[in-house]
């Protein structure tokens, strides 16, 4: 059996492999760095491998290291959840829920139940990830997250959020001026088009259109890769291409004429966000509380 300091001691190793920084996660252990090094230290000691290269400026994993992460980020999590439960004893809800979230969807149904979540539910911590890259919700520690459908892994319960999401490709007057207004998709390979890629991965995103109930999707090329959907705006608000983006975000921009709508007929809705957790048969009272909170909120939307 693993002896209570072993668990400290590989809580955190974890914790400085996720934030790649011994003063970051002694901040988020609440111990000192030095404290937190040596710690790490006695566990290099004891398994008698490295599992971690350290510069001045710098924190990485040695290959040891991330085969370890990899094996123990599930159990700790699972260590991590069964003491919230027992926290969370006669059904108040406290404790940790740990939520990992689109940037986008986070702005649309995570910031506006805070204050309330905060007023009614003090003992609640809820840790907040926001990243765009597809993980997984289990493997990662995370509770539950928010994302759209087509990337939810088919044994997660998901909740449908809002409504639908529709994308559109769009340009800048000046740029349309110089360079033409595609009539149809396929005419978009031959402009400069601003291409998005989600976060750790290395193949674009195909743009994707619909004609004859059928989806079908055009690789576009073009002077600029970004996996920031600001940054595409922000391009193409300059004129650098056509960027394909959420029609909510660039409403504004479409209003004062800034950007200009293309290709709408074959730009069609699809379902959009979703809030998904692993299938449990009993749900942490802080869990719930949080789901509830997200999903009434949307529900208004």
């Amino acid at each position: 059996m693993i002896h209570p300091s072993e668990f400290g001691a590989l809580r955190a190793f974890a914790a400085v492999a996720e934030q790649r920084s011994f003063s970051r996660a002694a901040q988020q252990l609440g111990v000192s760095a030095s404290a937190l090094s040596q710690i790490v230290r006695g566990l290099e000691e004891r398994l008698s491998i490295r599992l971690l290269n350290r510069t001045t400026r710098s924190v990485s994993l040695t290959e040891a290291g991330s085969v370890l992460l990899a094996e123990i980020t599930p159990a700790i999590a699972s260590l991590s959840g069964a003491l919230d439960h027992a926290r969370n004893a006669g059904n108040r809800p406290a404790g940790t829920v740990r939520l990992h979230c689109f940037h986008a969807a986070a702005d649309s149904f995570v910031v506006p139940v805070l204050p309330a979540l905060a007023r009614d539910y003090p003992e609640i911590l809820l840790d907040l990830t926001l990243d765009d890259t597809v993980v997984d919700i289990v493997a990662g520690g995370y509770d539950a997250g928010i994302r759209i459908g087509e990337v939810i892994e088919r044994d997660m319960v998901a909740i449908r959020l809002g409504g639908e999401i529709r994308q559109l490709a769009v340009a800048s007057p000046a740029y349309l001026a110089e360079h033409g207004t595609p009539g149809i998709p396929k005419d978009l390979l031959d402009h400069r088009c601003i291409r998005w890629r989600w976060p750790g991965h290395e193949s674009t995103y195909a743009w994707e259109f619909f004609e004859d109930g059928h989806w079908f999707s055009v690789g576009v090329d073009g002077p600029l890769i970004t996996s920031s959907r600001a940054v595409m705006l922000e391009a193409a608000l300059a004129g650098v291409g056509i960027a394909f983006l959420k029609e909510e975000s660039v409403a504004g921009a479409f209003a004062d004429g800034r950007l200009i709508p293309l290709l709408a007929e074959w730009s069609v809705p699809f379902p959009g966000y979703y809030l998904c957790y692993p299938q449990q048969r009993q749900m942490a009272p802080a869990l719930r509380a949080v789901v509830d909170a997200i999903t009434a909120s949307s529900e208004t939307r």
